[in-house]
């Protein structure tokens, strides 16, 4: 058992300004983070990078929080992910500031399902932290600036990118991104990349099903209308060996949720101080609403300050960062015609591979009246997982709400669970 003043559980954008805050504020603090460096999604590095810590802050790589007991008691694996004999350990926080960020939105299709489907932040992860290209004909679609970066990021491994498919209308994106103008600049520099590169940009368009016995082999792209119906006639069928699709990010919300925090509107609720709605813990980045990497790390600067007792002298940075992220969200939204792209035996639990017909006549049949009972009669998010993946698309689907409470907020062996706690 170890105690220790502020405990940060994220090292992305968030979770790193609010270590370096709170160290330089005088306080002993514990980075937690699941990757072997920091940097999150955002700031990804070579895995044979040279890393460079926090000074002053003690940094846990390779660890997860699996949970949290009241009182800001964190449960810890720590060693490869799903790798047996990981250290275990407990962790006292007398304050703890929650930055465990956000992962890739999928919504299902057919054929979503093969090898050689990647969400966009797993390929770009793999070009980015290990060299490694998902396919040499490659499309990159769905929907937000996301995209952008994570084409360039195929193009710098040696893929072909064919296209750059956004499902919403370029005013949308041209508002979103005039609301931030110090983003302009960036914006420019994709530009210039798609057209050196010679990728088309095409929107009002997206993959609506990928082909393959093995794996994916080929794409059908279809022109949509403004509610993402798809247009007749307009459906394109092209090669591929990879596809990268993308649809926004879902918060993170386990560990908040399991700490008893105050969810509104799907995201952690704050103050002007980043502080949660329980006393002594705090909140920053993508779980507190996506809004990007500058937004990320302002939150998490003021987060650090406040928890290790420090003055907050601005926080211009914060709504200017907010204001873009609302203007995005409005450009970039998931529209109800994706729902029209599904087939009978489109696959929408990937974990326990139920079918859309299938999870239809479980609704029709039992009539379930909540997420529990729906999963009884279904399976849909029993998996692995636990429905991060498809319980957005179940909820939107069905018109049950999705559920975020999880005992466990990692997945552990039964083994380790049987383990007694380290003292």
């Amino acid at each position: 058992m170890h105690t220790t003043d502020i405990v940060v559980v994220g090292g992305g954008p968030a979770g790193v300004a609010a270590a370096k805050a709170a160290v330089a504020n005088g306080a002993s603090v514990t980075l937690i983070d699941s990757a072997p460096l920091l940097g999150g999604q955002y700031g990804r590095q070579s895995i044979d990078s040279a890393y460079v810590g926090i000074p002053g802050a003690q940094h846990l790589a390779n660890t997860v929080v699996w949970a949290i007991e009241p009182g800001k008691r964190l449960h810890l694996r720590s060693g490869p992910l799903d790798a047996p004999g990981r250290a275990a350990a407990v962790l006292d926080a007398k304050i703890l500031i929650l930055a465990t960020g956000a992962y890739d939105r999928a919504i299902p299709f057919p054929g979503w399902d093969l090898p050689g489907v990647y969400t966009a932040g797993a390929a770009q992860a793999l070009a980015k932290s290990q060299r490694l290209a998902v396919g040499k004909r490659v499309l990159v679609a769905g929907t937000g600036p996301f995209l952008l970066p994570v084409a360039e990021s195929l193009v710098d491994v040696g893929s072909q990118v064919l296209g750059v498919l956004e499902a919403n209308s370029p005013t949308r994106w041209l508002r979103g991104a005039f609301a931030g103008r110090s983003k302009l600049p960036e914006l420019t520099r994709y530009a210039a990349m798609l057209a050196k590169n010679r990728i088309p940009y095409r929107p009002m368009r997206t993959i609506i099903a990928a082909h393959g016995t093995e794996r994916v082999t080929s794409a059908t792209t279809a022109k949509l209308d403004r509610d993402w119906n798809i247009v007749p006639g307009s459906e394109q069928r092209v090669e591929v060996d990879a596809v990268c699709v993308g649809f926004g990010f879902v918060p993170q919300l386990d560990l908040a949720v399991a700490a008893g925090c105050r969810v509104r509107d799907g995201f952690v609720e704050v103050d002007h101080a980043q502080q949660t709605s329980v006393t002594g813990v705090f909140a920053a980045g993508e779980i507190t609403g996506i809004g990007g990497a500058d937004l990320a790390a302002a939150e998490g600067e003021i987060a650090g300050t406040v928890a290790a007792g420090g003055q907050v002298h601005s926080r211009r940075s914060v709504h200017k960062g907010r204001t873009f992220a609302r203007a995005l969200a409005k450009a970039h939204p998931v529209r109800p015609g994706w729902r029209t792209w599904l087939t009978p035996d489109t696959i929408i639990c990937r974990c326990e591979s139920v079918g859309y017909g299938a999870l239809r006549r479980a609704v029709e049949q039992r009539q379930p009246a909540d997420l529990r009972t729906l999963k009884l009669v279904s399976r849909v998010g029993l998996g692995r997982c636990q429905g991060r993946m498809c319980g957005r698309a179940v909820a939107e689907l069905t018109g049950i709400p999705e559920a975020v409470r999880r005992p466990i907020a990692a997945p552990v062996r039964l083994g380790e669970l049987a383990e007694e706690d380290p003292a």
